[in-house]
Formats: structure tokens, C-alpha cells, sequence
């Protein structure tokens, strides 16, 4: 199951995640591009 979560996010990052959402095969928006970061970081400690 899912859950909402809000962040507050330094703004040159937001445009970088904004810039790597419009390849929309590789993250679905951007969420899932946050969710796929928080992962990997997560399995490499």
C-alpha cells in the first residue's frame, strides 16, 4: 500500500527531477522517479 507523503525540495532539484520525467519510459512522473532513488539508496548502505 501507498502513502502520501510532501517534502520540501530545494527548487534546482525539483527542475532536475521535472527535466528527467519527460523521458516517460523510464519514470512514470514523479513519484515513481522518487521512489526509484529512495530504493536505490536505500539498498546501497
Amino acid at each position: 500500500m501507498k502513502k502520501p507523503i510532501s517534502a520540501t525540495i530545494d527548487e534546482q532539484l525539483v527542475s532536475w527531477i521535472e527535466s528527467q520525467c519527460k523521458d516517460k519510459l523510464k519514470y512514470r512522473n514523479k513519484s515513481h522517479l522518487i521512489e526509484v532513488a529512495l530504493e536505490f539508496l536505500r539498498r546501497s548502505k
